[in-house]
């Protein structure tokens, strides 16, 4: 019979052994003996910019999921090497109209593994999805509601079909861009966006800056209908002028009074692009309905030139004094300037030709570099592309095509935003630390997002549980290559991108038969017949 101090000293024994069990984690299923995991990033530097994670990891992921993060070795039926690289949630892109197979793989290279069309949208919505969805994608992807094509099909009686290019074929017509909607067209725009947001639609895309002849009721009725589904506005402002009337900063007041009157969540497009050097002033409008509760988001990316149709309306009238003294030169393609004669030319010939637009030149001004920066460190900002569709022959690139044609043509933003932000404002000017950095891409377009569509919680963090949508990249090397001269220049220092837990950048090459995006969707209530 055990001695009363055996007796003692087994009870001891006990309760460290629960209190360890308590207290210490589990190992890794794959160290317990489990089957291993399908896939291991292995011992790279995970940076999750929600839990303030920033040390060396292995990464598990089993069935598209995260499914464990230690320090300790893990096996997998794969390995991808991660030594020396960053390992972080994969970048969301709140702003690509770039919805072709072409445009996500270029996306892939820098970084992106969720693109999302929001501020043009779409529409219908149904056959938007099921159309990408019938193609594939190696990154995931989704679409919001978009006004402009309800707009332009009941003022001008073309019925969209879910491409942008419905948007290209309408710059020949007037009408949608100048004149208000009577109170019977309005109800009719609102059903055909209502019905995108019955069929899944992740907002509502609102660019006022193609139709600014449109009245204050519509606009109001949409950010009602915004705040009845509880989604978004994304909204490209009414105006992009330095002068009143009509001017940028009544286009941000209009804005935020719809915010406070409503109580919709107004998220604003490329504040960069629209705010121009006007952006001390609409910032200070922007922090004070912020502070007063209002629920107002926005994005910028890190160039200071747009890209639009040459026949959108911003071109027209005395633009030129409107834009602070722009010029026909400051319009481009592949970096070959317009003249006054070419210009008109071609706005009247091909108003749907897409073009680039420089409205500040920071390479020539510090002034214009601060304005640029102003906008993109916004605070609370997310980065966003505006990535454009590529072009061939001045034809959209809709097709399988890899790699681009030597001739293809879009912004360089459609393929170097996000490894230009971490060069140049996390690596090179030091503007953000690497975990401010990595948030603007990746947390808080996922939070932006979230309160209305939640498969977003699961995005833009890098934990147990979440998507396994991860980006390896070397922090020394990371960089943007595509110039306005030679855009279709793929970024480089991404060395393994993983959408899904699978892997479509392999070594730092495409994994041309990796289609694992998904659909990013509300709940779909009903589907038009």
């Amino acid at each position: 019979m055990p001695s009363p101090a055996f007796r003692r000293a087994a009870a001891a024994f006990a309760v460290l052994v629960t209190l360890a069990a308590l207290i210490l984690p589990p190992a890794p299923l794959a160290a317990q003996g489990a089957a291993p995991y399908d896939l291991v990033i292995a011992n790279g530097r995970a940076v999750d910019p929600e839990t303030g994670l920033d040390a060396v990891r292995w990464v598990g992921v089993r069935a598209g999921k995260i499914a464990a993060i230690s320090a300790t070795p893990l096996k997998g039926k794969e390995t991808l090497d991660a030594r020396g690289m960053v390992v972080a949630p994969g970048f969301i892109d709140l702003h690509a109209h770039g919805q072709y197979m072409a445009a996500a793989r270029m996306q892939a290279f820098d970084g992106v593994t969720t693109a999302l069309e929001l501020e043009a949208g779409t529409l219908p919505i149904a056959a938007a999805y099921a159309q990408v969805a019938k193609e594939g994608r190696p990154i995931n992807y989704g679409f919001s509601a978009a006004w402009l094509f309800g707009r332009i099909a009941e003022k001008e009686h073309m019925e969209p079909d879910g491409d942008i290019a419905f948007f290209q074929n309408a710059q020949k017509k007037k009408g949608w861009q100048y004149t208000i909607a009577s109170p019977e067209e309005t109800s009719r725009i609102m059903a055909r966006v209502e019905q995108g947001l019955k069929e899944g639609a992740l907002g509502i895309g609102v660019l006022a800056g193609y139709a600014p002849g449109y009245g204050r009721k519509e606009y109001y009725a949409l950010a009602q209908l915004a705040k009845k589904y509880d989604v978004p506005t994304f909204t490209h402002v009414r105006y992009l002028s330095v002068i009143e009337p009509q001017s940028t900063f009544e286009a941000f007041e209009e804005l935020v009074s719809l915010a406070a009157s409503t109580g919709a969540h107004m998220h604003i497009s490329h504040l960069n692009s629209n705010s121009t050097r006007d952006i001390p002033i609409i910032a200070e409008m922007i922090r004070g309905a912020q502070q007063r509760g209002l629920k107002i988001t926005t994005e910028a990316y890190p160039y200071a030139a747009g890209s639009t149709v040459v026949g959108a309306e911003i071109f027209r009238g005395n633009w030129r004094e409107r834009m602070g003294g722009a010029q026909a030169s400051d319009i481009e393609v592949n970096g070959k300037p317009y003249n006054d004669s070419t210009l008109a030319e071609v706005q009247e010939k091909a108003p749907g030709t897409w073009i680039v637009v420089h409205f500040m030149r920071p390479d020539q001004s510090a002034q214009d570099q601060a304005y640029l920066d102003q906008a993109v460190l916004f605070p609370g900002g997310a980065v966003a592309s505006d990535a454009m569709p590529w072009t061939s022959q001045g034809k959209t690139i809709t097709e399988d095509v890899w790699p681009l044609p030597a001739d293809a043509f879009a912004h360089p933003r459609s393929a170097g935003t996000f490894t230009r932000f971490l060069r140049d404002y996390v690596r090179e000017r030091k503007k953000v630390d690497l975990r401010e950095g990595l948030s603007r891409v990746t947390l808080t377009p996922a939070r932006i997002l979230e309160g209305s569509v939640p498969q977003m919680k699961q995005k833009g963090r890098l934990q147990v549980g979440k998507d396994a949508d991860v980006v390896v990249f070397d922090l020394a090397t990371v960089s943007d290559k595509a110039t306005f001269t030679a855009p279709n220049q793929r970024s480089v220092g991404m060395k393994h991108v993983v959408v899904n837990g699978v892997p479509v950048i392999r070594e730092g090459e495409l994994v041309r038969g990796a289609l694992p995006g998904r659909a990013i969707r509300r709940a779909v209530v009903e589907t038009r017949r």
